[in-house]
Formats: C-alpha cells, sequence, structure tokens
C-alpha cells in the first residue's frame, strides 16, 4: 500500500527539509547542549523502517532506539508525518549528485538506474512512499538534477526530456519494488517463492489441465524461462536465487530498451547528429 508524503504541517516540514528557520521558532535557551538533533532522529527512524517497513514505523519505536520518551522527539520533529518527509528526503542522500560522463549519456544513465535501483533495495520502504506528491526535498531533487544532467547531452527538448525521467523513474522503482515485495513476501506469509509456486503450478494444472490451448503464448513464455533457469532450481530448504537473477535480467533488458528508444528519439528529433 502507498503511504503519502507531505500530510503534515507543510511550512514546518519544508524549513526542516531546506534547513530554513522554522515559523514560529524561538531562540534556543542558554544551557547545556541538547542530546538529541534532527539528524539523530532521522537517522534512528530510517534504520526502523529498514529493519521494520513503514508499518512499524512510530514516534515511540524511534525513541526507544535513541533511548528517550516519544515527547522528547517533538521539540525537533512536529509529528510522524514530519518525520517521514525527513527521512524519504535524507535516504537519497546516499545517491551520488553527479554521473562519469565520459562514457556518454547512455553509460551514466545506466549507472544512475542500477544506483537507484540498489538504494531502493536496500531500503524497500522508499518505493512505498507515492511518487504521486513528492517530497520536494534537496537530496531527492538532487537524485532529479543528476539525472536530467546526463540526458541534456542527448540534445532532445526539455518535453521529451521530461517524459524520459519519468519513465526511467517508474520503471527503476517498480522493478525494484517487484523485487522488494517479492523479499518480504516469505515473512509476512510464511511460504517461500519456489513454495508457493509449485504449489499454484500445481493447481493451477489440475483446475486448468487446457491452460497450454487457451493461452499458447503465456505457456512459451513459460517454457522458454524454464529452458534458461534450466540446472538452476533450488535444493529443498534453500531459497530460489534464479528469481533475482531472473528480476536482474529483466531488469537489464528492460533499461536496454528504454536506451534504445532515447537514441530512437534522438535520431528523429536530431537528423544528422552522430
Amino acid at each position: 500500500m502507498s503511504v503519502f508524503a507531505g500530510q503534515g504541517d507543510a511550512a514546518r516540514s519544508m524549513a526542516l527539509l531546506w534547513g530554513a528557520p522554522q515559523p514560529g521558532a524561538t531562540r534556543a535557551a542558554p544551557g547545556p547542549k541538547p542530546g538529541l538533533s534532527v539528524e539523530a532522529i532521522v537517522a534512528a527512524a530510517i534504520a526502523v523502517a529498514d529493519a521494520d517497513t513503514l508499518a512499524g514505523l512510530s514516534m515511540r519505536a524511534v525513541a526507544e532506539r535513541l533511548g528517550c520518551s516519544s515527547m522528547a522527539l517533538y521539540t525537533y520533529v512536529p509529528g510522524k508525518s514530519e518525520l517521514l518527509d525527513l527521512m524519504y528526503d535524507r535516504a537519497h542522500a546516499e545517491l551520488p549528485p553527479d554521473q562519469d560522463l565520459s562514457a556518454g549519456w547512455r553509460a551514466a544513465v545506466t549507472a544512475w538506474s542500477r544506483q537507484l535501483r540498489a538504494f531502493y533495495l536496500r531500503h524497500p520502504w522508499v518505493p512505498q512512499v507515492s511518487y504521486a506528491r513528492p517530497v520536494l526535498g534537496p537530496h531527492e531533487q538532487a537524485v532529479l538534477e543528476a539525472l536530467v544532467r546526463i540526458l541534456q547531452g542527448t540534445g532532445l527538448p526539455g518535453g521529451a526530456l521530461r517524459s524520459i525521467v519519468a519513465a526511467l523513474f517508474h520503471f527503476v522503482r517498480g522493478m525494484a519494488q517487484t523485487v522488494a515485495e517479492a523479499r518480504l513476501a516469505e515473512t509476512a506469509t510464511g511460504m517461500s517463492d519456489q513454495e508457493w509456486w509449485s504449489t499454484r503450478s500445481a493447481l493451477l494444472a489440475r483446475v486448468a489441465p487446457d491452460f497450454a490451448e487457451r493461452f499458447p503464448l503465456s505457456a512459451l513464455l513459460g517454457q522458454e524461462q524454464g529452458q534458461e533457469q534450466e540446472g538452476a532450481a533450488p535444493r529443498e530448504g534453500e531459497s530460489a536465487p534464479h528469481l533475482e537473477q531472473e528480476a536482474d535480467a529483466t531488469f537489464t533488458a528492460g533499461l536496454a530498451v528504454l536506451l534504445d528508444g532515447i537514441e530512437a528519439a534522438m535520431a528523429k528529433a536530431l537528423p544528422g547528429r552522430p
């Protein structure tokens, strides 16, 4: 289920995101340096979400990780909604702000896409935060800026670049989210992917013995997949590593199609350009 960011106090969230003075904030009284900070709270919240997904995120869980009371957090962060905005943006700070363009835009987009996919898999809660309403923080924006900087080398006009940027973001997020959900499924259901597919395949053969005749192209895809994975089946009690290998191969193939499409758009919009 998607979670929507930006549901808290907009003015306070944006001030915290960009390090600006918060509305209504007063100068701190002289005294001992406080033991907490916004940065420490956000780091603890990210660690909670990494371990327990967004379902386990609460002000209480963050406070327990920091060894303080929940009330102590509200001095720094107005509430859970604003904290989610900060978490989402700060997590993106892991990604590099620039890519090496020496090998051309295609290699740079490939590197950007793989780094973003790996980031989503390290933090599977991040794709759960809907992209329909971006947080509009500096680190999230830096990831977008890095991609646009790469794509400037294609020479395509702004309208085309906006569509390409959106397509790349949605492709990478969607592919990573599927893998992340597959990893979580075993814990959530108590059944491994291998067990799930084996059970459902046996039942499908029983209730729809004419499946291959009714859906010949789907059956063909399954046969070809099986041939590619022949000899890679996991031993009893083991996970199915070929499932993630397949996901990586699908990601590589899909990204290549998108990049080929960008080159085709360049050839159409910029005839004669090498």
